[in-house]
């Protein structure tokens, strides 16, 4: 494993996805904690996009998607409960600014209440706020799904905005119609190419190949401070409670390599300690962030060195064939006595991940952390690594030469079957030992210049 240090200060500072969106128009749907905001927001994507249980507080930091209703496209922010600040804990205005920030992005404003429960106090600040802040606000009546609760969605008129929208975002009552009236609020040149030649050519998405760069690591590390620091701004709710991320955040950035997409993840604890059932469907955006990945950043705290959970992890993110990248956060607080014994055990119980670079940065300050944008670009490149036939064949040959197989063991031929990871299948003459096939490993990863990222060998016997 390489190390990488340096006197870098400066993060990189990059715009974030809402300033990247192209111009979409944007519908941030907003209210108190458990009024039914991401159940709404499934409903909006037609899939289960953000995690949802029945007590407030689930959501925390906001997540950003790409919708469309009647071939109009736009963005949807789903965002915590919000609570006016000073009123609840430190974490609470956190998410409240979160809340905010959304709001003043925001092309549509839907103020979703609870039908079910009427009007609250909560309900009237929200409103007072949302007058001063003059956008263009939807009051939402969610959880109207009989006749009954729709007739008493006329108490929110007391709210001095709109007049209430009834709908059922668990059940889907009157869904179509709720987006009918958001699109109809749109600018009409976000609506205008809906009367195009249904059969003109398509624009495709600018970004679809944009590299996904999920960052991971045990509860409390840093993960969400170090997103924060890469995409240039407070995206996520940073706190020194664990477990602070629920879900896996998404966020598309033009960097000076191109666009990437950095998502910041829930901390992975193990399973026998997991009880609570946010937790676990955390835990599984988490695991399937790493799967869809390019790249993985590995954060683990300095302070107290590699665990046996970052060991579990590392393997967890070995074993799924994107490049793993191993970030020391909070260098800055390990004493210079202590350096060496993290770095000498970090390199014993991460042997497997071979030469993964290791980045000592402080997320906090932003030392060193512009520092990872190369070496993401390098394992970027080395994950879509093609060889050609001739190439690899040539390597193979020339290790054979060197080092015969045990046996008569021989590699006939080989071919790069795939990539991301690369991999290669060997046409063999009888059974390769694994030593020998880890020395073959070895010499495709030194001579294709594949550094870090997993490689897969598959092997067929030639009949």
């Amino acid at each position: 494993m390489s190390e990488l240090e340096s006197t870098e200060t400066d993060a990189p500072t990059l715009p974030t996805e809402e300033q990247s969106s192209g111009g979409l128009p944007t519908v941030v749907i907003i209210g108190r904690p458990n009024v039914g905001k991401s159940t709404l927001f499934n409903r909006i994507m037609g899939s289960q996009k953000a995690i949802v249980e029945d007590r407030p507080g689930i959501t925390r930091d906001r997540k950003v998607l790409e919708a469309s209703w009647l071939e109009v496209p736009f963005l949807v922010i789903d965002t915590g409960g919000w609570m006016p600040q000073g009123d609840g804990s430190e974490l609470d205005d956190k998410v409240s600014k979160q809340v905010e920030e959304a709001v003043a992005t925001a092309d549509v404003v839907m103020f979703v209440v609870d039908a079910s429960v009427g009007l609250t106090d909560d309900d009237s600040l929200i409103a007072n706020w949302l007058r001063r802040s003059r956008n263009d606000v939807m009051v939402v009546a969610n959880k109207a799904d009989n006749d009954r609760r729709e007739t008493d969605r006329w108490e929110f008129l007391a709210l001095g905005l709109d007049d209430p929208f009834p709908v059922s975002a668990l059940h889907g009552r009157r869904a179509g119609d709720l987006l009918d009236e958001v699109i109809s609020r749109f600018p009409e040149e976000a609506r205008a190419h809906r009367d195009v030649d249904p059969h003109a050519p398509v624009e495709k998405d600018e970004n679809p190949d944009a590299p996904r760069i999920a960052i991971v690591g045990r509860p409390n590390v840093g993960k969400s401070t170090l997103f924060n620091k890469l995409v240039g701004e407070e995206r996520a709710v940073v706190h020194d409670m664990a477990g602070t991320t629920r879900d896996a955040i998404d966020t598309l950035v033009e960097t000076e390599d191109g666009p990437m997409v950095f998502v910041d993840t829930a901390g992975m604890r193990r399973k026998g300690k997991i009880d609570d059932s946010a937790e676990y469907y955390s835990m599984v955006r988490a695991l399937r962030a790493i799967d869809d990945s390019d790249v993985a950043l590995l954060v683990i705290d300095g302070t107290e060195g590699v665990t046996a959970q970052d060991q579990r992890l590392a393997e967890r993110v070995d074993a799924s064939g994107c490049p793993i990248l191993i970030v020391l956060n909070k260098w800055e607080l390990v004493s210079a006595d202590d350096r060496i014994e993290v770095m000498s055990e970090l390199h014993r119980k991460l042997a497997f991940v071979g030469d993964a670079p290791i980045l000592k940065i402080s997320a906090l300050s932003g030392k060193n952390v512009g520092r990872l944008l190369p070496h993401l670009r390098d394992s970027i490149a080395q994950y879509h690594t093609r060889v050609p036939t001739r190439d690899i064949n040539k390597i193979i040959s020339a290790a054979q030469q060197r080092h015969p197989g045990p046996k008569g063991a021989k590699v006939l031929y080989a071919v790069q079957g795939a990539t991301d990871p690369p991999t290669f299948t060997l046409f063999v003459n009888r059974e390769i030992p694994p030593t020998y096939m880890r020395y073959l490993e070895r010499v495709i990863r030194e001579e294709c210049g594949l550094g870090s990222t997993a490689i897969k060998m598959r092997v067929r016997k030639k009949t």
